[in-house]
């Protein structure tokens, strides 16, 4: 019996487990916070996909929507080979106990930005909520399942020190209940650890997102790719919430329009629809349901021009009783703060949200390193890798589908080379090493931190704020540096020292681009 370790435990960690464990493995799960603590977790809008695999046009309709959205810089073959195998990662799903909403006996579809047609599935408007409870519970179930919960992977442990090519052997782990460390020992280790956009003052993402799986691969040999795309959501709400929450694009698919403040006046004061006013209509005849870098960039536009801190989505003008039906845990958090969907324009603005960059990996989710050869032992799969799947841009709702079908994938090359090697890891070293009292740096470095990614490595960018962004991304480095050498890991330190890295890729990638493309975009450069 080989043992897997996965770091993570969203779809795309917990899939694998199940994939893995039913061919005879033993896998045990990292997770810093609870199993349902995951990007996953927060998912509102769905799973893109075409489930009958006879519905050629369909599919090639759905491949065509993914390499618009991705700007020309999609793998075709990646897109293609998701896209075809969606109807049959959906099925597993399904058989894992996921309940999709349904209309009668057909599944009920919905629509979201740079989609055509309507070829989403979900759970109303908590579909990463109802994934997640199935495969939690059916990971729960398995016998030779291990989940380690408040467990923070700090870095890999290489076959050979200081010699990627050799591969893997385990990693090192921070136990968040009693402060000690841990080396468990692996035959492959699986990085699952989604996105990190608390890089940002004002993120969709739970708290866990901070890059720690791109990072320790990252320091242990591995390539990232594409870093300079991050996608940030266009309509995260902007009420008297502290954390920015997400309003679904499926929102606007069922006709919910967007307005700056001047829109929304002459709306209010005429007898036309709303998407007559739309300023999106400025940026993509699609308005309000055009992708996701073309609606940030002009929402991030008019709120400059204008100084207002928000825009508007307005769905008066729809069917309140099928929109509260639709979208309960928006409505009800909506409820909250005196607000109610169809009756009150919301006031959203964009937030960053997904990573669209990340570890580059093959067509089996192994991760490459710089010279294209994939580092053995070492799979990422979910938002953490680049697969080629999203270009420039990731289409709405297929990062669950890209990541149940590269979990399949990672899982069935290792089910078929599959390797028992464990070796003796060795425990981290800490002699020296000073218990950190005074977390003060910290917290002051990570709020330089997001304040430099916002300001500086945002929607909008240029050269001149992407240098200083360099500049102070070099001297953060170096502190935290000089904190990380002399002190026994605690979460702050290894998430800022994640943090820091993960930014530094972002902004060098910003930096060496020539063109814009999909959420690069360089006012330079125009």
């Amino acid at each position: 019996m080989s043992r897997v370790v996965i770091i993570g435990s969203g779809i795309a960690g917990l899939f694998a487990a199940l994939k893995l464990e039913k061919a005879g493995h033993e896998v045990i799960i990292i997770t810093k916070q609870r199993p349902e603590d995951s990007s996953t977790n927060w998912a509102q809008g769905g799973i893109a996909g075409i489930l009958d695999k006879t519905d050629g046009k369909g599919m090639e309709e759905h491949i065509a929507d993914t390499l618009s959205s991705g700007d020309g810089l999609c793998n075709e073959e990646i897109v293609r080979c998701v896209v075809e195998e969606a109807g049959d990662r959906i099925r597993d799903l399904l058989a894992a106990g996921v309940e999709f909403e349904k209309e009668g006996e057909d599944f009920h579809y919905v629509q979201e930005g740079g989609h055509t047609s309507r070829r989403i599935l979900h759970a109303k408007d908590a579909t990463g909520a109802e994934i997640e409870r199935a495969l939690n519970q059916a990971v729960s179930d398995r016998v030779n399942i291990s989940m380690r919960p408040h467990t923070l992977g700090v870095d890999l442990i290489q076959r050979s020190h200081g010699n990627p090519e050799q591969g893997v052997k385990g990693i090192w782990c921070l136990s968040l209940d009693n402060g000690e460390m841990e080396a468990v020992a692996a035959d492959a280790i699986l990085i699952a650890t989604g996105g990190c956009g608390q890089l940002w003052e004002r993120t969709t993402n739970p708290s866990v997102a901070t890059g720690d799986g791109l990072a320790m691969a990252v320091r242990a040999g591995a390539a990232s790719k594409d870093m300079a795309f991050f996608q940030f959501h266009p309509t995260a709400l902007m009420a008297d919430n502290k954390k920015p929450f997400l309003i679904t694009e499926a929102l606007r698919g069922e006709g919910g329009i967007l307005l700056d403040n001047s829109g929304l006046e002459k709306y209010r004061n005429g007898d036309e629809r709303p998407e007559k006013y739309s300023f999106t209509l400025d940026f993509s005849a699609q308005g309000s349901l055009a992708t996701r870098d073309v609606v940030a960039r002009g929402c991030d536009q008019k709120m400059k021009i204008s100084g207002a801190d928000n825009v508007w989505l307005v769905t008066d003008h729809l069917d309140s009783a099928k929109l509260h039906d639709h979208f309960p845990t928006i409505e009800s958090r909506l409820n909250e703060l005196g607000l109610s969907l169809g009756r009150d324009a919301l006031p959203v603005a964009p937030a960053a949200h997904y990573m669209v960059g990340g570890l580059e990996v093959d067509i089996e989710g192994r991760v490459l390193m710089p010279n294209g050869k994939a580092m053995p032992g070492l799979y990422a799969i979910g938002e953490v890798a680049c697969t080629g799947m999203h270009g420039a841009n990731r289409l709405a709702s297929n990062s669950l589908l890209e990541a149940v079908v590269f979990a399949n994938k990672a899982s069935e090359h290792f089910i078929a080379n599959s390797i028992q090697n464990l070796e003796q890891v060795p425990g981290w070293r800490a002699e020296g090493m000073q218990t950190l009292v005074e977390h003060a740096p910290l917290v002051r470095d990570l709020e330089t931190l997001r304040k430099t990614m916002t300001d500086d490595v945002g929607i909008v960018r240029s050269f001149d704020r992407l240098e200083r962004a360099r500049r102070m991304l070099n001297l953060l480095y170096s502190e935290v540096d000089l904190i990380w050498r002399k002190s026994i890991p605690t979460r702050e330190l290894v998430e800022l020292r994640n943090l820091v890295l993960v930014a530094t890729h972002i902004t060098e990638d910003a930096l060496a681009r020539t063109e814009n493309r999909g959420l690069h975009w360089n006012k330079d450069l125009i």
